[in-house]
Formats: structure tokens, sequence, C-alpha cells
């Protein structure tokens, strides 16, 4: 079991929280026709958002994930490796449990200074904030 977060495009996303976990289900769905690790199918912010968060918590998969050597040298990174399901307007990421503070902080920091969404779905009634400090009631 990981701990989930996502980040979204606010332009896209409803702004009331019963029609924003609807449009969260849909968007978990994954049926785009793309891969799910390719950064360039997202919007500018969201592909900003990625580049600055990537450097803390490299993806485990894709262009930049780290070459599979030095993440067998390397313990810190191990468990700093991060799944992405990266989509149009939303970007998925799957945290171990053992930096889910971190990892929280990060996200949640790095999603207002691109202008993009945060959701908390680990979190039962988890936070959904908009990039002003909004939080979806």
């Amino acid at each position: 079991m990981s701990y989930d977060l996502m980040v979204f495009e606010r332009t896209k996303a409803p702004t009331t929280k019963k029609e924003f976990l609807a449009w969260y289900e849909k968007q978990c769905e994954w049926s785009e026709e793309h891969d799910y690790q390719t950064i360039s199918v997202s919007s500018p912010a969201l592909q900003n958002w990625f580049m600055e968060m990537k450097d803390t918590f490299p993806p485990m998969n894709g262009d930049y994930a780290p070459d599979e050597d030095l993440i067998d040298k390397d313990e810190k990174l191990e468990r700093y490796l991060t799944d992405y399901s990266i989509g149009c307007e939303v970007i998925y990421a799957e945290f171990a449990w053992s930096v889910a503070e971190e990892a929280y902080e990060l996200m949640r920091i790095l999603a207002q200074k691109h202008n993009v969404g945060f959701f908390d779905v680990s979190e039962d009634d988890g936070d959904i904030i908009l990039p002003d400090g909004t939080v979806l009631e």
C-alpha cells in the first residue's frame, strides 16, 4: 500500500467537492490514449510542477527514472522513488509511507508555486486545495 497524492490542472477541475470527487473518479479510469509516463501530455503548469518535484522524488519509470545501478547503490534514493501516473489534467503520485509527511509538504508547496491544485487522496475526506489556498468543501 502506498501514500497517494494528486495535483491537477485547476482550470479543468470542478470547484465543488462533490463534483470534484466525481471528476477525480473519471480521471482515475486512466482512459486517455497515451502512456501515463510521458510528461509532455500534461499542461505547462503540471509539467513545471513535475520537473521540480522529480528532483526530490524521482520517478520509478519513464524518461526521468534513475538508472537501476544508481538505485541499487543508494538506499535513500530507493525510498524516494515515486510511481507517477501522468495524465492530461492530473498527475497522480504514489509514495512510500516512510516519506509521507515530506511528500505531502513538498507537493502542496510546489502545487501552489506552479498554480495547480492539490488533492490528498490517501486521507478519508482528504484536502482538496486550489492554488489560491481555497479548500473545497
